[in-house]
């Protein structure tokens, strides 16, 4: 058998992998299958994450006997193993020995078993069997050589299940409520009970914020989206845990998801090794309606967002502290969103390209072979159900081969990933704020940091998703594009930090208990900015307001606007403040005072691409010119390597820096085309 690196080892970059699962294959099949995924290129293979009835098929009676095989069968091809946990997957004799490890949905109903995540974060039956189920594995599979990492569960609140709606969460929301607050005083006073006389005399008396005849008591309602999330936070640590103990020197990560923001996933990564993510372009096009017009999703349908991907990649790399794996790469269509489209030619190629770009040390595809039967039968695999190799397969293989190629004539140290010079904070409890205020149908979810990452990207610039309590040492532009509440620790950092600031409308307008700032929006940014927000209005899809920014160019307003006037109780700092734009009726759009800038509202995006190209241009980059970059083509650099990826229509020419070296494609790509060059920088 080929030697196996161990965690230990520096992370070899540019690997690929493949998800598979065993118990679902005869056995006959395995040790072809593992000789293909070899050939295939593939040296990694993530298995048993639902497998949990299989390796223990009644209380504490564990069968091992087909998961040792699995592995050796394997580890006999040379292929390295991520074992998951299989709790994603609770067996039915767990669920009806303990009801109270199923979830309840806020209409009261159980989730009952018969598909996955059929369980309850808060249930003290789950914990326990949880111990019992991750301590055997660990300790049976934490020395095996070939077992190279491990993935804990299967996407944390996927199906929405983050919020369970259990006597046991009530029970458990209430211990938090008391341990947060410590008295009912207290806790009355941050929620602003006094509106409606909606006192409660005891946290026992406290239940679940949904089922009110109206919205219930904004407080109430984030503070059980924030113990909901510590409540995933830790589940996982649990897990974490016991895995550390038995299988020491192996990492440790969790597959997140796109487009979620159920719980804190920078408070969940902190525990981990390795921030893993399941990347489906096409999938979440399709479910990005809150954001992408119909127009955008029928543009990008067969080959994904040029950004929406690559933000999560960011974001990703940034909770994984540096370390970032695709633990599942979309390899052809998908069965779950409304609508799922082929991928054009190619794009499964360029996906994966865009993940190493990124930072990805690992893209792991899914799945090996497409399942004939169960709820994903109609989601594609590398190969199709027949056992012939699909489109995807192809693809995969033709990755493979550039690999080899690249790596063997060049340095892969020279891929290090490097700090970017701007610095996007992305904070998960302001996008529950959002949710539970959001003041305009359209204003809650991802589509404001995506306008300012698209933006940035657009300019050729390279970007670093941050948490609110990240450093900010270091970076030339930091941007704020909807942080409602920004805490102490944040504030003392921007006074700390020299960047140039850019912040985006709502940005400082509410306190941690989800009230209205004080002072008045932009609340901290105040210290700087010497204006305060007025009032605020959200406007109707379809309606704008036309705005001009004199040499930045003319645009519309959408969606929303913050109106801003000058703080009269600092005279000096009003008189300082720049209005670079204005709305058709007067009111500022746009305005800047030393180093930070303001944007009142949210603007059509080639007119924010002109913004956020003065303050990079201020803040002493050296963005693209608006215009460089066709529609659909990207560039990201890692270490001394620079990728692109084109996603348009049509074929397009790509800004090769002077002296750059060719390594992968031309400068004038296709529709799918990858480029690669090495820069002598």
């Amino acid at each position: 058998m080929p030697p196996i690196s161990f965690p230990s080892d520096p992370p070899a970059p540019l690997r690929l992998g493949v998800c598979y699962y065993p118990e679902q294959w005869p056995k006959a099949r395995w040790r072809e299958d593992a000789r293909a995924m070899r050939a295939l290129g593939l040296g990694t293979v993530r298995i048993a994450e639902f497998a949990w009835s299989r390796m223990e098929p009644a209380p504490g009676q564990f069968d091992w006997a087909w998961l040792d095989e699995a592995i050796d069968v394997l580890a006999g091809e040379g292929l390295s193993v991520v074992l998951g946990t299989p709790t994603a997957a609770p067996p039915q004799w767990l669920v009806e020995a303990h009801p109270d490890v199923l979830p309840v949905g806020a209409d009261g109903r159980v989730k009952p078993f018969g598909a996955r995540r059929h369980y309850c974060f808060s249930s003290p039956s789950l914990a326990e069997a949880t111990r019992r189920i991750v301590t055997a594995m660990a300790r049976r599979y934490g020395g095996h050589p070939a077992v190279v990492a491990w993935q804990t569960d299967n996407e944390y609140g996927c199906h929405d299940t983050t919020l369970s709606y259990s006597p046991a969460a009530l029970a458990a929301f209430r211990r938090w409520l008391r341990a947060r607050y410590e008295t009912v005083e207290r806790m009355n006073e941050a929620w602003g009970t006094a509106f409606w006389g909606l006192q409660f005399l005891s946290f026992e008396q406290v239940g679940f914020p949904v089922g009110q005849p109206t919205s219930p008591l904004p407080a109430h309602a984030l503070d059980f989206r924030r113990f909901a999330s510590d409540e995933v936070v830790r589940y996982n640590r649990l897990q974490v845990e016991l895995i550390r103990a038995h299988a020491p020197g192996r990492p440790v990560l969790h597959n997140f998801m796109g487009l979620f923001a159920e719980f804190d996933h920078h408070a969940c990564g902190a525990d981990l090794d390795i921030a893993a993510w399941d990347s489906y372009p096409l999938g979440h096009v399709d479910t990005a309606a809150t954001f992408l017009t119909e127009a955008e999703r029928q543009q990008w349908a067969r080959t994904g967002h040029p950004d929406l991907t690559a933000f999560h990649h960011d974001l990703y790399r940034g909770i994984g502290r540096g370390r970032m794996w695709v633990m599942e790469q979309q390899a052809g269509p998908v069965n779950w969103a409304d609508w799922n489209a082929l991928p054009l030619p190619g794009m499964v190629r360029a996906w994966t390209w865009e993940a190493f770009a990124h930072g990805a040390e690992l893209v792991s595809y899914f799945r090996w072979r497409q399942l004939p039967f169960g709820q994903e039968q109609m989601h594609s695999g590398l190969n199709r159900p027949d056992g012939a190799l699909d489109d995807g397969g192809r693809e995969a293989a033709q990755v493979g081969a550039e690999i080899g190629r690249l790596l063997a004539a060049g340095d892969a140290a020279s891929l290090a990933m490097r700090p970017a010079a701007v610095a996007l904070v992305m904070d998960y409890p302001s996008l529950w704020m959002a949710q539970i205020q959001p003041q305009g149908k359209d204003m809650a979810g991802f589509g404001p940091m995506l306008a300012y990452y698209g933006a940035l990207r657009r300019l050729g610039l390279d970007v670093d998703i941050v948490a609110p309590d990240a450093s900010l040492a270091g970076y030339a532009l930091v941007v704020l594009p909807g942080t409602l509440h920004l805490d102490e620790a944040l504030v003392e950092r921007l006074r700390a930090s020299t960047a140039v600031v850019v912040a985006g409308p709502r940005t400082g307008s509410k306190t941690d208990r989800l009230a209205i700032a004080e002072p008045l929006p932009p609340g901290p940014l105040r210290e700087w900015l010497a204006v305060r927000v007025r009032a605020v209005e959200s406007m109707r899809p379809g309606r704008t307001l036309a705005i001009d920014a004199g040499e930045h160019g003319h645009g519309v307003g959408v969606q929303w606007r913050d109106l801003i006037e000058l703080d009269a109780g600092n005279a000096a700092g009003a008189q300082e403040v720049r209005v670079l734009a204005r709305y058709e009726d007067g009111a500022p759009a746009w305005l800047a005072r030393g180093r930070f800038h303001l944007h009142a509202g949210h603007v059509d995006a080639d007119l924010l691409l002109r913004w956020v190209d003065a303050a990079a241009r201020e803040a002493g980059l050296s963005p693209l010119a608006p215009e460089a970059l066709a529609p659909g083509l990207r560039l990201r650099r890692r270490g001394q390597w620079l990728f692109a990826i084109h996603r348009g229509p049509q074929p397009a020419v790509v800004p090769v820096p002077q002296g750059a070296i060719p390594l992968l494609g031309g400068a004038t790509l296709p529709p799918g085309g990858v480029g690669i060059w090495h820069l002598s920088d």
